[in-house]
């Protein structure tokens, strides 16, 4: 049993033609979405044509893909892995954008392919476990439309209107939410040539969002995948219309796609999400339904108000050091209203929680030593 990118040398022999596309080739093309394609991607503002994967392994500026250091080596393995096989050495990439907008919290970056065999397929770029990450998936999913949702619908149809034909879309965490947003979203005429969406662990809507936004119209295409200790994918997922997937990593970590087990050209399924992570889950998003926006933005700043006094940069660190955290979020919640307090308390908790099951895991698979 691998990973995706076991996936990808083992089936990489075969081209698009051959095989048609998989769920496991979506988390590929999705995962490549958070290169830092700048200067080597046209932009989607630019009328140039499409590039070659070859062609960014022969830039000068190929180094910069791979800006983020935290995820360097997994991605370096990721391009690496495409361009050894006929799969994926010859896709081609265009119409990237990556606008940051400081003042509304937003970051938004997407990418779109074209696949050996004339496929189209459009990539929402998520966010990492950073701090600032996670509150944007909250955002998403308890106060749409967010400035990047609506980046997102301007997107697509103008992408769609300078390519023919039907296209797959997809992204991880918040990727996932932009591409069900926007093919609820976008001109009926690019509706109608949307074949899959595809959502990997990232953030659902509030009822009245999805009523809102006709969801019954593509509901049938999407593919909402997720681990078995999903957090964020979880946000307003009620209605249990996903897939869960075993994951090599215990607790938050499950959210990297690459820690994903896969056995040959599928990804490895489980029954459900573990019953008390479901538990945690419904209890937070009925308590969240029960606002109003107004008291859901207070909600969200200051859970993140409380969380930033952990001092951690971002959620691994903030439970694997939850001496030093709990003192700072202990801290923080005496200066908040006892009600705001005793919800944000079950939310940290969850994250406690987690972090403690991770631990209790490791502790029964560690090697007796001999002697």
């Amino acid at each position: 049993m691998g990973t995706v990118l076991d996936y990808i040398r083992d089936y990489g022999k075969y081209s698009f033609q051959e095989m048609a596309m998989t769920e496991i080739d979506s988390l590929a093309l999705c995962q490549l979405s958070y290169l830092k394609f700048e200067g080597m991607v046209p932009e989607v503002r630019e009328e140039l044509p499409f590039v070659t994967l070859q062609s960014l392994k022969e830039s000068p500026k190929y180094e910069g893909l791979f800006a983020d250091v935290r995820f360097e080596e997994v991605n370096r393995a990721l391009i690496e892995g495409m361009l050894a096989g006929r799969r994926y050495s010859d896709l081609l990439l265009n119409f990237y954008v990556n606008e940051i907008d400081e003042k509304s919290e937003t970051q938004f970056s997407a990418v779109t392919y074209i696949l050996n065999d004339g496929t189209v397929y459009v990539a929402y770029r998520g966010t990492d476990e950073t701090i600032v990450g996670w509150k944007e998936d909250f955002n998403m999913a308890f106060l749409s439309p967010v400035p990047g949702q609506e980046y997102s619908v301007e997107y697509l149809n103008a992408v769609a209107a300078r390519l023919d034909g039907p296209f797959y879309m997809g992204g991880h965490s918040k990727g996932g939410n932009l591409a069900v947003y926007s093919a609820m979203r976008c001109a009926p005429a690019v509706q109608e040539r949307i074949l899959k969406i595809y959502n990997l662990d990232g953030p659902g809507f509030r009822p009245e969002v999805l009523e809102a936004c006709h969801y019954d119209r593509i509901r049938d295409r999407v593919v909402k995948i997720l681990p078995h200790s999903s957090l964020v994918g979880m946000l307003f997922e009620s209605d249990m219309h996903f897939r869960v997937v075993e994951s090599k990593s215990l607790g938050l970590m499950q959210h990297d796609p690459f820690t994903w087990l896969v056995e040959g050209d599928h990804l490895k399924t489980v029954n459900d999400i573990y019953e008390r992570r479901k538990k945690m889950d419904n209890t937070l998003n009925t308590w969240i339904l029960s606002l109003s926006e107004e008291q859901l933005r207070i909600f969200v700043d200051t859970l993140f108000q409380v969380v930033s006094a952990s001092q951690a940069d971002n959620l691994i660190d903030m439970t694997a050091e939850w001496k030093r955290s709990m003192n700072g979020i202990v801290a923080a919640l005496k200066e908040i209203d006892d009600d705001t307090a005793g919800i944000l308390r079950t939310v940290i908790k969850s994250l406690f929680d987690i972090a403690a099951q991770s631990r209790r895991q490791k502790s029964k698979v560690r090697p007796r030593r001999k002697g």
